[in-house]
């Protein structure tokens, strides 16, 4: 074997040998270094807890539009504005069908016609009535005058012609007697005849003026400026649990008074977020918030809660609606910009606490991992108040040791373990 063949053996095995005695102190370094548990104190200090949630920005101090009230069981839109158009005050924001109401009005007009005739010619026959009976007491007096003026004779003349006479004149002053004392009933019956008419012409004349007014309400106006909030469809037999009703459209048909748009007054803002039920008995009115417009970044808001909704949603998922006052409104707002929503619901002063990741929940009890010599031990606690990342709790002393990981997990390099309430190794 040459001089050069062995050099290259000989260098071959220095080599191998460099590697296998690496990978073998690399292996004892990491075995030596294991798994560690990640740990913190347990803190005294102010605690300040928050509701977070996300929602949407809209106009406040809302004007709602309904149905007109017309009498009809339904009145069927015939136009209606896009949602979230903006638009100026007076500006039309809905129709409904006039159909059934321009035929009542002709109707009422035509009765109306009939009805001012019906008058006119009452009264002209009232009148003539009136100047008949005029002229029958004219005539009876006179009659009774004759009859006086010729018993003047009777002195004069015969016997028989002069009881004749006496018999005219008692007949005349009967006569003008109950003229005189039928002409009052007799006159008002023509006035009533009159007045009758005059009743069916008012009444006609309410109706096509009750038809006009429904005409007029059947169109929809905003009240102010601002934009269309369109309603849901309230009348519509498309439903089934956990879906939303539709919203208004052409061609649906509502009853009256039911709601159809809203008109969100731009003067003022609110935002509007759906917030967990467990989240509800730490929200009350008038509590603070910051808002901050994802569309505005930078932009933060100051808002107070105005408003708390009642709990809607399927078991697993309920919600209620937090309406919050917006401070601070800018040109640059529009309605429907998504708001990140942060409440200050609570501060604890000098509260003991940990982080929330390092409480432990299991079979109904609450514990943590507490540090102890050489290991962890499980140690039952009791949790006064937990927020999104903070935990006040009581059993612990500040300063104590925990572990913000299952250390048996850790320990076993990730692998599912009982829950332990002894000391683990660390």
């Amino acid at each position: 074997m040459s001089f050069k063949t062995v050099g290259l053996l000989l260098v071959a095995g220095v080599l191998l040998l460099a590697g296998w005695g690496g990978a073998r102190v690399y292996r004892d370094i990491q075995a030596g270094a294991g798994p560690r548990v990640p740990v913190t104190k347990v803190k005294r200090g102010d605690v300040t807890f928050q509701v977070t949630a996300q929602g949407a920005l809209q106009g406040g101090k809302s004007r709602v539009l309904t149905a007109p009230m017309t009498g009809s069981r339904e009145v069927v839109l015939t136009m209606l504005r896009r949602p979230g158009e903006l638009v100026e005050k007076d500006a039309v924001i809905a129709e409904f069908d006039t159909t059934e109401e321009t035929y009542k009005l002709r109707e009422a007009e035509a009765d109306l016609s009939e009805a001012e005739l019906q008058v006119k010619q009452s009264e002209f026959e009232s009148k003539a009535r009136e100047e008949e009976l005029l002229y029958e007491l004219i005539k009876a007096r006179a009659d009774l005058k004759v009859a006086e003026i010729e018993c003047i004779r009777n002195p004069l003349i015969a016997p028989l012609t002069a009881q004749q006479n006496e018999i005219t004149r008692q007949g005349a002053r009967e006569r003008l007697e109950k003229l005189e004392r039928d002409y009052p009933a007799r006159k008002s019956a023509a006035v009533s005849s009159t007045a009758i008419q005059t009743a069916a012409r008012d009444k006609a004349k309410m109706l096509a003026a009750t038809a006009k007014r429904n005409i007029e309400m059947m169109t929809l106006r905003a009240p102010m400026a601002g934009y269309v909030n369109v309603e849901r469809n309230q009348n519509s037999n498309f439903f089934y649990q956990g879906m939303q009703l539709p919203l208004l459209q052409v061609g649906d048909a509502v009853r009256p008074g039911m709601p159809v748009a809203q008109i969100p007054d731009l003067r003022s803002w609110e935002a509007t977020a759906q917030i967990g039920e467990e989240d509800r008995g730490h929200i009350a009115l008038g509590q603070a918030a910051v808002i901050e417009l994802v569309a505005l970044p930078g932009k933060r808001l100051r808002g107070t809660v105005s408003n708390l909704g009642g709990t809607t949603g399927p078991p697993w998922n309920r919600r209620f609606e937090c309406k919050l006052n917006v401070e601070g409104a800018t040109g640059e707002m529009r309605p429907g910009m998504t708001a990140r929503i942060v409440i200050a619901t609570h501060t604890a002063k000098g509260a003991l606490w940990i982080p929330a990741q390092a409480l432990y929940e299991s079979d109904g009890r609450k514990f943590v991992y507490v540090e102890s010599g050489a290991g962890f031990v499980a140690k039952d606690v009791t949790m006064l108040r937990r927020g999104e990342s903070q935990v006040i709790v009581a059993g612990l002393q500040e300063g104590d040791t925990v572990a913000m990981a299952n250390p048996a997990q850790v320990l076993d390099g990730g692998k599912k373990t009982g829950g332990a309430t002894k000391a683990i190794a660390k």
